[in-house]
């Protein structure tokens, strides 16, 4: 596998997730976009890459956090 795909996979699931309406879905994916990133950054040593997304993956997982304990 090439890195190359990784980062298709991750544009795209940054792009499905804005087109959800649910707030929740939307930060799973794209909190998964975000993971992908991360990694497909890591991979090919574009450390801007790697700290933007793990900064927003990290925002992402707060803001579910807070929406998944509103919900009990």
């Amino acid at each position: 596998m090439t890195w190359e795909y990784l980062g298709y996979l991750a544009s795209v699931f940054l792009v499905v997730s804005l087109m959800m309406t649910n707030v929740t879905k939307l930060r799973w994916f794209n909190l998964a976009g975000c993971i992908c990133f991360t990694i497909y950054g890591a991979m090919i040593s574009a450390w801007p890459v790697v700290l933007t997304n793990g900064l927003l993956a990290l925002v992402n997982i707060y803001h579910l956090i807070k929406l998944l304990k509103g919900k009990d």
